[in-house]
């Protein structure tokens, strides 16, 4: 064999890099690292980590980011991440990245790896990590320039350490390819295994794992050399007289113990179980009757009895008894089984020997309670009691051994001083029954002094890093030789001892310790006599075959390639009752291999021939070929569903900005210079009282720029919920209008002055804004509200109130008055005016700063008059006013002026306002003329009055422009025109929030069960191949929140959107300055544009119903084609017509249904009557003959039977409330309901399936439900949950008769809908429970406590808690499932609320 070459960085050599207080076999080892590829062989404490963190400190300037290179640190334990980690970043600056496949790292993908080998430099994982990235390409081997390798004595066979570097490094050292990570090695042994026989045998090993590692072995001379830095333990050997339990006692228990465990075997036949479940049971009392009985011949009977203890308290569905998780019967039996065992060895002893257990051991050897074997373990720790801190592991084989004997020795111990014990349990043995906190934790303790012996397993060996420890016993032997060198290197204290417990006359147990004892200096000097011979290249393990991905570089062998097979159909769809999984029949006799893969996998056959030992293999590989050529395997070779996931996870992980604008229409705003004359188009705003009132509203004109869509017109027509009852609104086109600019500056000073006023009850900030309203050039608000003269043949604006914002105090004519009677001057704050002025006439009093309308005057009053006092008395006005605010009057004669307060403009839209709010405000008010400014006049207060109704009907007809502006932007992308009432629109555009008598919720259910059915179909159509899980996928990317919300952005929807309650008081004034100051252009589609006003949060999901509630808008008005035609405006290309789907199965449906039945309950004559079987075909049933379960028409049979029981709804119930239409699609399209009609019909007699679990549910089911009322359509009475299955044949017959009609939705509702009905009405409706309970806690502000829920084996319990008005109601169900459990016990708690007349019924919610 040519032997080859390790130097294969043909870089400059690399400067070391040691840590100053470095010892010298340290540095002496770094300097062989950085020559070539090596091993570092030093006992356990001599720092080897330390060696490997120079070497990376060497290669750091290589690895700095932006540098494309990592370094990779291997440890064989996730234990061991977090530590080594920790001291490489103690003892660099190298940025360090952990990972461990609790993290999910089995699931990233390309970008995910990427992105951290951006972040880190040296990357601390488990070996099968990195061997996964290679394979899948994620991470190439020629990013690595330090591969570190902790306990690399685990380099064989198959473990991921030797298939990296098989599989990779020697690949692409065989390809010529130099470029290769510097490999280094650790570890306190070279060898594994049991040992050898001759020096030339531990050469051998050795040299098999310098060649796999490509690296030749460093280590010192001797274990002197090391050990004037580090101490070594003292061995001693500790023999036992091994002496049998009595033979009575030992036949009895064999006996019992026989004849309890046939006893429960016995009782499995009883039960109505599966074969893997009676399986999992059998194997499970199997593993306890074995623990017992090794306890029993090891240990002695007090601690088998403690072992029974133990197990009959244990979780039996934990991992401590592996061999699969248990129904609550089985679990039941298994615990049974141990407490009957643990009953059956208490009667070797009384009830005193169990209590004296600690008292006398010898004289319980006798007896067989204890074994000598452990009374040689206790005089052993009881010879150190005099050590003051004493640190001692006993290391054993199994974990029942570790878990009794802390129980024993935490009974004995304590006696003699304040020694505390504790187990640690590993893995290793396929039992666990610690959390790695808990092992954490203990390990924290026994360094602080605070647990003094730890009872471990293998797992103290190597992993947890425990150095202050002083006495190692070896209860059970080391099975080899790293085991025994690395248990031994824990005893690292000065003086400690290593105690090897062996019983006497075990010659064989003698010799192969003793071999281990020798053997750190045979495996050293074998090292150091062959060190100058090269490492030899692998040649056998390199003829594996394999498969690798041309533009990936992604490869799978015939050794990985079952791991993948396994992992490709653990990812496809599953339920409760089938995990699909491959199912390999091979054939002696012609050497062949049959794989069969699960129905929804594209390639369902493999059959290859070849050798019999890599059949299974070679059948694997070359179906992960097919899966790659089929699309099913990506190409990084990870099942074509994780790279869907990962997509689907980048869509819901994108940022999104909530600050969003608020538009405002461009028919409102003007732009750019006036002309002296400007045209504008006059609107009647009629305004109609349906109630009595002595104040009458009068007309308003709105003057605006541009000329209205009849379609806006039409929909200004309305109510508002005024005060005192409905006031009805229209509006319609008078005629047009030229204003110069004088007038426009008239009319604009007068609109903001009179609604300055109005909204805030106030002039103090009115000069402000009146002053400098010269026109601008800019972008600004343009038009004008003003009084109207109604006239049958043609109203017309009126002048008058608008020119009384002119009035002047200099005005000469007040006192020119040509009014006959009481005209006369009267004095008021500012000046005198004529008493005919102040008639009609908006005033304030700066004295208490209100505002007044006056409407005449008290002709008996004056200031001299009595005002009538709240406590009876009566004092004059000219009293009063001095008393309360300081003023005196001097014109005590002039008649009291009739004021009334101004009225309060409220938001009339909102549908929960309540009116006759404060109507006494408006009571008259007696003013002295001489307190009042005047502040328009006249003016009437009809018109005040008026006009406060106009924020309200403005906001509408604001609202319903950009509804307008909205539907042409759309419009604007078809040639054809698309006819929507705008009002529909803005239906769409309005949320809940808005508190308006319409919003979108009704749209948004129907337009997202249309959205669903569309992708679904063309999703089903296009991807003939794709499973159910993949469709699902691909489907939530079309269609999920995330994706809506970013299609909608994209379109600039989200300015559109309504989603505030108007509040008059941020209601902007037409031509104030604060109106056009922040107006922003935003471009729209081609030559149009609208305007920002604003911004506004607005939530991601509130953008995607908006983009749902506008496809339900289209649907609604203009069909499936127009939703279609937005739909593509959006984004989502959906083709009823033009996307083909063609089947290829052919079988003869009548052998596996009855076809003739099933078409006559179903009512409909299948053309190809193989979808019928395939409809009704569980994944269970692996027969061949059949290619296809049901799943890929559940998909589309259950988008189908929502968007058909959706528009059945909406169409049937025009009037409904928004809510209603959510409530009824939610009651009407669920599994319960599904599962409820299919076993009405008797379809559960007709699915083909193989579960013997679901037999079992279903059987159970059909009786739950023929206790309770067959009419129901309601799920929601039965305690037991309904299999899903019962359900998803009722969508796979809809999707089946979908498919066969030619995608006729008609024909399919009219087949499935018998099967329905009753169908529910508005009538009938009845709300879950859960959500019933949640709406009336909200409704009533009680206290709704978070659920609790536990899991007792296989049932799971629910507590729910409501706290009403000081009282508690509290229920616990206990069922199957949580979500049933939940159900019912909110039932129950809604129950109590009612009965305690806390909550009225709700059981049909009509709104």
């Amino acid at each position: 064999m040519e032997p080859v070459s390790m130097d294969i960085d043909t870089t400059q050599q690399l400067p070391a890099d040691p840590l100053p207080f470095a010892r010298s076999y340290q540095l002496e080892a770094l300097e062989k690292a950085l020559k070539h590829n090596t091993i570092v062989f030093l006992e356990t404490g001599s720092g080897k980590t330390l060696i490997a963190i120079m070497l990376l400190r060497s290669y750091a300037y290589l690895l700095r980011k932006p540098s494309r290179f990592i370094a990779v640190f291997l440890v064989p334990k996730v234990v061991l991440v977090r530590q080594q980690a920790g001291a490489v970043e103690m003892h660099t600056d190298l940025k360090v990245g952990m990972y461990w496949g609790e993290m999910g790292v089995d699931f990233w993908k390309a970008a995910t790896w990427k992105n951290e080998i951006d972040k880190h430099e040296v990357l601390v994982m488990t070996p099968q990590i990195l061997l996964n990235g290679l394979r899948h390409s994620y991470i190439k081997l020629e990013w690595i320039k330090v591969m570190i390798f902790d306990e690399c004595h685990h380099t064989s066979g198959k473990h991921p350490y030797a298939c990296i570097m098989t599989e990779f490094f020697h690949c692409e050292l065989k390809s010529g390819h130099h470029d290769l990570p510097r490999i280094f090695g650790m570890t306190a042994s070279p060898i594994k295994s049991k040992g050898a026989n001759s020096e030339l045998h531990y050469w051998q090993q050795i040299r098999e794992l310098e060649d796999i590692m490509n690296s030749k072995i460093y280590t010192c001379v001797s274990e002197s050399a090391l050990a004037e830095f580090i101490p070594f333990s003292t061995p001693k050997f500790l023999f036992y007289e091994h002496m049998k339990i009595p033979d009575g006692i030992f036949a009895y228990l064999l006996k019992e113990l026989g004849n309890l465990r046939a006893k429960h075997e016995h009782m499995l036949e009883q039960l109505d179980l599966n074969e893997s479940a009676a399986v999992s049971i059998r194997n499970k009392i199997s593993k306890v009757h074995s623990a017992l009985m090794f306890c029993l011949e090891e240990l002695g009977v007090w601690l088998a009895f403690q072992a029974a203890q133990f197990l009959s308290h244990c979780d039996t569905d934990g991992d401590f008894i592996s061999g699969g998780k248990l129904d609550v019967s089985g679990e039941t039996i298994v615990k049974n089984f141990c407490q009957d065992a643990s009953l059956a060895i208490s009667n070797c002893f009384s009830a005193g020997q169990e209590c004296s257990i600690r008292d006398n051991i010898k004289a319980h050897l006798g007896a067989g309670l204890l074994t000598s074997k452990i009374l040689c373990l206790v005089e052993s720790l009881l010879q150190y009691r005099d050590l003051k801190e004493i640190r001692c592991i006993v290391f054993v084989e199994r974990v029942i051994t570790a878990v009794v004997l802390e129980s024993l020795l935490s009974k004995l111990l304590p006696k003699h001083g304040s020694w505390k014990t504790k187990y640690i349990a590993g893995n290793n043995s396929g039992l666990q029954s610690q959390t790695r906190k808990i092992q954490n934790e203990i390990v924290e303790e026994f360094r602080k002094g605070m647990v003094n012996i730890i009872i471990a397993t293998s797992i103290l060996e190597e992993g947890l890093d425990v150095q202050s420890c002083n006495l190692v016993i070896r209860f059970d032997p080391s099975a080899t030789v790293s085991s025994f060198i690395q248990s031994r290197g824990r005893a690292r204290m000065q003086n400690s001892d290593y105690l090897l417990m062996v019983r006497r006359g075990d010659f064989s147990t003698h010799a192969r310790l003793e071999n281990y004892l020798a053997s750190g200096d045979i495996m050293r000097r074998e090292s150091l006599r062959h060190a100058s011979i090269p490492c030899s290249p692998l040649l056998d393990e390199l003829d594996d075959e394999f498969y690798r991905v041309e533009g990936t570089g992604a490869v799978v062998s015939l050794s990985s390639s079952v791991s993948l097979i396994y992992f490709y159909c653990s990812r496809l769809p599953s339920d409760g009752y089938f995990k699909p999984a491959p199912r390999c029949i091979i054939d002696k006799e012609t050497m062949t291999c049959t794989l069969h893969l699960p129905k929804s996998s594209p390639v369902q056959t493999i059959c290859v021939q070849g050798n019999i030992k890599t059949l299974k293999q070679k059948a694997c590989l070359e179906a992960c070929k097919k899966l790659h050529v089929s699309g099913a395997l990506t190409d990084n070779l990870v099942p074509d569903i994780v790279m869907e996931e990962a997509v689907a996870e980048d869509v819901g992980n994108e940022r999104y900005d909530d600050e969003q604008p608020i538009y405002l229409p461009p028919e409102l705003v003007s732009q750019g210079p006036r002309n002296l004359k400007t045209k504008y188009f006059c609107y009647l705003i009629e305004l109609n009282q349906n109630f009595a009132y002595d104040i009458p509203v009068h007309d308003v004109v709105l003057v605006v720029r541009t000329e209205l869509e009849s379609d806006v017109i039409r929909s200004m027509g309305f109510d508002l919920e005024a005060e005192r009852g409905l006031l009805t609104v229209n509006l319609r086109y008078i005629g047009d209008i030229d204003l110069e600019q004088v007038l426009v500056v008239l009319c604009r000073r007068f609109q903001i002055t009179l609604f300055k006023v109005l909204l805030d009850h106030s002039v103090n900030k009115l000069k402000e804004v009146l002053e400098g309203l010269d026109l601008g050039s800019g972008a600004e608000i343009d038009y004008f509200l003003l009084p109207a003269f109604r006239s049958c043949s043609q109203p017309s604006i009126n002048w008058t109130p608008i020119v009384s914002v002119l009035f002047s105090y200099k005005n000469e004519d007040h006192f020119n008055c040509s009014r006959n009677g009481n005209a006369h001057v009267v004095q008021t704050k500012c000046g005198p005016v004529c008493a005919c002025v102040l008639q009609n006439s908006l005033v304030c009093t700066p004295h208490n700063g209100n505002i007044y309308c006056i409407t005449g005057v008290f002709e008996d009053l004056n200031g001299n008059s009595l005002l009538k006092m709240g406590d009876g008395g009566a004092i004059t006005y000219k009293e009063y006013f001095a008393k309360r605010h300081g003023i005196q009057l001097l014109f005590n004669r002039e008649p009291l002026l009739k004021g009334k307060h101004i009225f309060p403009v409220h938001n009339l839209l909102n549908r929960c306002r309540k009116q006759k709010e404060k109507a006494s405000r408006n009571t008259h008010v007696e003013l002295p003329p001489e307190l009042c400014e005047i502040i328009l006049s006249p003016i009437s207060i009809s018109t005040l009055y008026s006009y406060t109704f106009i924020p309200s009907i403005m906001h509408r007809l604001e609202s319903l422009l950009i509804a307008v502006n909205l539907k042409k932007m759309h419009s604007d992308h078809y040639l054809q025109h698309v006819n929507i009432p705008s009002m529909k629109v803005l239906e769409a555009i309005t949320t809940n929030k808005c508190q308006e008598n319409f919003n979108l919720e009704s749209l948004e259910t129907l337009g997202d069960s249309f959205l669903k059915y569309a992708a679904s179909q063309q999703l089903f159509k296009i991807y003939q191949n794709h499973h159910e899980g993949l469709l699902s996928f691909k489907k939530e990317k079309i269609i999920s929140n995330a994706a809506l919300c970013r299609r909608g952005c994209n379109h600039k929807l989200q300015g559109f959107i309504r989603n505030e309650s108007f509040d008059p008081k941020l209601w902007i004034i037409p031509g104030g300055k604060l109106g056009s100051d922040f107006l922003s252009e935003e471009p729209l589609s081609e030559g149009r544009k609208i305007y920002i006003r604003g911004r506004r949060k607005v939530k991601s999901k509130t953008i995607a119903d908006v983009v749902e509630a506008l496809i339900g808008a289209y649907l609604s008005t203009g069909g499936e084609v127009t939703a279609l035609l937005f739909m593509d405006w959006i984004g989502i290309k959906v083709d009823f017509m033009n996307t083909p789907y063609e089947r290829h199965i052919q079988l003869q449906a009548e052998k596996f249904v009855n076809v003739r039945y099933l078409e006559s309950l179903l009512n409909y004559s299948f053309n190809d009557p193989s979808l019928l079987v395939e409809a009704l075909t569980h994944g269970s049933y692996m027969l061949p003959e059949i290619p296809r379960c049901y799943q890929r028409l559940e998909f589309l049979g259950d988008a189908v039977l929502d968007y058909l029981i959706t528009l059945h709804m909406y169409k049937e119930y025009p009037g409904m409330s928004p809510g209603l239409l959510t409530d009824l699609r939610s009651a009407s399209v669920n599994n319960d309901c599904y599962a409820l009609s299919a076993v009405k019909v008797g379809l559960d007699r007709h699915i083909l399936h193989a579960s013997h679990d679901l037999h079992k549910h279903i059987v159970a089911t059909v009786k739950n439900i023929q206790e309770f009322y067959l009419e129901s359509t309601f799920g929601w009475e039965s305690e037991t949950a309904f299999p899903k299955v019962l359900g998803d044949v009722i969508e796979s017959l809809a999707g089946a008769i979908l498919v066969d009609s030619g995608y006729n939705k008609e024909v399919v509702f009219e087949s499935i809908r018998p099967l329905l009905e009753p169908l529910i009405t508005p009538e009938t409706l009845r709300l879950q429970p859960v959500r019933e309970l949640n709406e009336l806690c909200q409704r009533q502000h009680f206290d709704y406590k978070k659920p609790i829920v536990s899991r007792n084996g296989r049932n799971a319990s629910v507590t729910i808690e409501v706290e009403a008005n000081g009282l508690i109601f509290k229920h616990t169900a206990t069922v199957a499932d949580k979500e049933t459990a939940k159900k019912l016990a909110s039932k129950e708690v809604l129950k109590a609320l009612k009965e305690s007349n806390f909550a009225t019924s709700t059981a049909s919610k009509v709104e």
